[in-house]
């Protein structure tokens, strides 16, 4: 099982991205009108200059209050990005989110980004792949019964 076949079996393919100078309110807006937990940063809507998630922004607020919502998301996104390659085996998604303690993955190829899963897409495509080779078992020892 690869990241790229949990890409394809998302039902929603877009790349939400938001500007670095947009300010945190309007990345706030957006996450939770798309109902996501984070955000690409990109100046070109192509480019991965950082992320900023839910937590980013909800440290921030326990922190200083309302007044981060004014900061620009360049402030408060994570510049150094982990990433995941197409090819790569979901164990090795799942390691690097464990790892960073981190629950969404930009996922690139050929420098340009294609995707991001979440750990919550990694679990709910590892459950219907146990759920298909429990049926594809069950149905070997019925039909060999």
């Amino acid at each position: 099982m690869t990241v790229r076949q949990i890409l394809k079996s998302k039902p929603n393919h877009d790349i939400l991205t938001i500007k670095p100078s947009a300010s945190v309110a309007d990345a706030a807006k957006i996450l939770s009108e798309n109902r996501i937990g984070a955000l690409i940063v990109s100046a070109d809507g192509a480019s991965l200059d950082g992320m900023i998630s839910e937590r980013d922004i909800v440290r921030e607020l326990g922190k200083r209050g309302v007044e981060c919502l004014k900061d620009p998301v360049s402030a408060l996104m994570t510049a150094k990005v982990i990433t995941a390659a197409p090819n790569d085996v979901t164990v090795q998604a799942l390691q690097k989110m464990t790892d960073g303690r981190f629950r969404h993955l930009p996922v690139l190829e050929e420098g340009k980004t294609i995707g991001v899963i979440s750990i919550g897409d990694v679990v709910a495509y590892r459950i219907a792949e146990v759920e298909r080779e429990n049926q594809d078992l069950t149905e070997m020892i019925v039909g060999h019964g």
